[in-house]
This record gives C-alpha cells, structure tokens and sequence, in this order.
C-alpha cells in the first residue's frame, strides 16, 4: 500500500522546514516531483539530493505563492514537464506575529496572502489540471492553531489563516469530489523549522509544551510523511474534507 511510484506530487515550501521534509517523504514512496519556492538555488541543490537519494524525477521551479502570475507561471512548467499533476501539496508559509490589539495592517496582509490566499491560488491553477485527469489528491498544511487557540503567543493573524485554510480544504473538498480529486488538510502541532527553532529552543516554551503536549515533546523531523502519504495514496480514495491533527495530542485536551 502507500505506493506512489509514477505519480506527479508538487510541493511548496520546499526548500527548508515542513515542504522538505514531505517532499523527501514522497520522493522515498517513488513518487516524482515537482518542488516549489521562491529560493531557487536551495531547490537546486534539493533537486539534485533526491534524485541521488530515490532515483525519482525532480523539477525544482521558482514560484512566490502569494502571486498569482508565479503560481501560474510554475503550473504551466509542471504540466509541460510531466504532463499530469496527481498530487499537491500546500505548505508555503510565513506569518507576522502580533496580538490582536497590536498588529498593523500590513503585518495582517502578509499572513493571510501567504497563509490563506496561496492556498486558494495554488489549489485553483493546479486543481485544474488534475481535473482533466479526473484524479488528484490535495493536501494543504494548516495547524493545530486553525482549531484552537492559545495562551504563549500572540499570533493572531496565523489563527485566522490556519483556521479558514481548515474550512477552505472542507468547502473545496466538497466541490471538487466529483471531479476525482480530494482535498485533506493536516494540522502541525510543534515542530522544528528555520522559523520556529528560536521559540522553540526558549526554556519558556519548552516548560509550556511539557505542560500543554500530553506527549511532552516537540515532532521529530519525518513525523508528518506518514499522515501526507496516507492522504497522497490511491488507497485514500474515500477520504476527503478530513481535518488530521498531528501534534502530540494538544488539541486533544
């Protein structure tokens, strides 16, 4: 089960953090890909470690999520290359972090473009070309922080965009099930990334998640694959519109 082996997958985000470890976690399945983010030498240099790694076809393409010209630009260059897209992978991200008495506009318009509205653009033009195919599996990275809220840190912005990201992927999987294609989202508790390691590594939050993670740890690099794989594969066919918490049990209690 779980074979991906001739399947398209297109990554975003994957150049560091969460994208790179699911793109690995594809490619190690046989799955070819096509791996998306604006810093193009790192895709390169990533390109070039799975194809040693996996003997899998890798298509690094440059593409900002939060323009839609890029977006479109990079699902043109994955279908000429291969033709078919079976599977997507949402996970570009960034966020500002303020309160909600605190945060500024544009601090406000950052997250939501990169957090929310990608997500959308990225589904619309890839969406389409598996809907020729009648065939395709959608998986968008949303958080634990789209369900619940919390007491540590004041990030407002990346609540509102995780949590419409999780009503996003119900709305669209509900459209979109006729058209072969299922849409899934995964909601990351603690993990390590360039961007969370300075937070996390602080003796505060590591106190807070003994306390809040009924596993008392943060997720280990690779913990995430076995959820998106499950969703990538064939064998999901029946599933869709579902909201898959991996975070330890935080949002169990």
């Amino acid at each position: 089960m779980f074979n991906l082996k001739g399947q398209v997958a297109v990554v975003t985000g994957a150049s560091s953090g969460l994208g790179k470890q699911m793109a690995r976690g594809f490619a190690s399945q046989g799955a070819n890909l096509a791996i998306l983010a604006r810093r193009i030498e790192r895709l390169e240099k990533f390109a070039d470690e799975l194809r040693d790694e996996f003997k899998v076809e890798v298509l690094p393409v440059q593409c900002d999520v939060t323009s839609t010209d890029s977006i479109n630009s990079a699902a043109k260059a994955v279908e000429e290359a291969y033709g078919k897209v079976d599977i997507l992978l949402n996970c570009a991200g960034s966020s500002k972090d303020k309160g909600v008495l605190d945060m500024k506009d544009d601090e406000w318009d950052f997250t939501i473009a990169t957090d929310e509205t990608s997500v959308f653009k990225m589904t619309r033009a890839f969406g389409n070309i598996m809907k020729k195919k009648k065939y395709g599996r959608i998986i968008n990275i949303a958080s634990m922080y789209g369900l619940v809220g919390n007491t540590e840190i004041p990030t407002i912005a990346y609540h509102a965009s995780k949590g419409a990201v999780v009503n996003f992927t119900r709305a669209a999987a509900a459209e979109l099930a006729l058209d072969g294609i299922t849409v899934n989202a995964i909601c990351p508790g603690y993990f390590y990334t360039e961007l969370t390691q300075p937070v996390l590594d602080t003796d505060t939050f590591q106190q807070f998640a003994k306390v809040h993670v009924p596993m008392q740890r943060y997720g280990k690099e690779g913990e995430l694959n076995a959820a998106a794989i499950f969703l990538a594969s064939k064998e999901a066919s029946y599933v869709t519109g579902a909201i898959i918490p991996v975070d330890g049990g935080y949002t169990a209690v």
